[in-house]
């Protein structure tokens, strides 16, 4: 290899130093950094602390621009009654829209008269947003359960935009050495390192966004049932058992006349075999009688031995 070469693979594994060093100094950033002193300000005399009504920042700024920073995702189940679930539904759907959400899924089961009425909703809610939403559908019927899960993933955040912009700084430093060679073995060479980088740039970069969007837009499934089928009221009195008993029999009785009117085409059928079995048997059991036997009729004088 000429020195051209040497000089651009050197480059090469200077770019891979630099990306090392940058990982490195990206994790070490968040150690190695001294918080300063919120709140304390040097007087004019040289000594002492500033009043506290002289501090720059409130403890509750401070909590606040740390829950600013906090990347969480947030997570619900809900599990409503109403008296019409399909029209709830449509209400779950406006309030999302309202709130400018979106909605994943919709499934609506319509109730019969050994069903319940039922419809279920995966929906993303904005997160600044999520706890006006979950108010405003505690509104539309009996809340018989909620679940919210949160899970913070702001160390993963971190991680993810530090790993994109040390590939980035290698992607980018990798297309200024292919820019710059003009050696066939070097270009093929710098051009496998690229996309190889650019790969794994893409994926990070797909799965950060991924992470962005369950944090942006909090999940919520909302599950609407409508309420249970009534059982009929028994009798509670003489006449009403009377009238119970009455019916009870009629319908039996109803039901008894039925059955015998779906039997009755095969009892007939029935019938017409039987006959014609006993027929055949009648049949073969005169066939099979022959005449009585019986001593040979002879006349008076029959044959005597001489």
């Amino acid at each position: 290899m000429d020195s051209r070469g040497i000089r651009i693979a050197g480059l090469v594994a200077l770019s891979a130093l630099l990306l090392t060093g940058c990982s490195m100094a990206s994790g070490g950033s968040d150690s190695g950094t001294s918080e300063p002193d919120i709140g304390m300000e040097a007087p004019a005399d040289g000594g002492g602390v500033a009043p506290r009504d002289e501090q720059p920042f409130t403890e509750d700024e401070q909590a606040g621009s740390i829950e600013e920073d906090q990347d969480v995702i947030k997570t619900g189940w809900m599990a409503i009654t109403v008296d019409d679930p399909i029209d709830s539904a449509a209400e779950v759907a406006a309030l999302v829209d309202a709130a400018d959400g979106r909605i994943d899924s919709r499934n609506e089961t319509p109730g019969t008269e050994t069903q319940q009425a039922r419809a279920t909703l995966v929906v993303r809610i904005p997160a600044d947003r999520f706890d006006d939403v979950l108010a405003d559908l505690r509104e539309l019927g009996e809340v018989d359960s909620v679940q919210l899960d949160s899970t913070d993933v702001s160390q993963q955040r971190r991680d993810l935009d530090s790993r994109i912009e040390s590939l980035q700084t290698s992607v980018d430093r990798l297309r200024s050495l292919l820019a710059e060679a003009d050696d066939v073995g070097d270009l093929i060479a710098i051009e496998s390192e690229l996309t190889t980088r650019q790969s794994e740039l893409d994926a990070l970069t797909a799965q950060r966004d991924a992470l962005v969007d369950q944090v942006d837009y909090s999940t919520l499934t909302v599950e609407l049932l409508s309420e249970g089928l009534a059982p009929e009221a028994g009798p509670n009195d003489f006449w009403s058992g009377v009238v119970a008993g009455w019916n009870a029999l009629v319908g039996f009785v109803s039901g008894l006349l039925v059955l015998i009117g779906v039997m009755l085409p095969w009892l007939a059928l029935l019938a017409v075999l039987a006959a014609i079995v006993v027929g055949i048997i009648v049949l073969a059991t005169r066939g099979g009688r022959g005449p009585r036997g019986g001593a040979p009729k002879t006349d008076g004088e029959g044959d005597r031995p001489a």
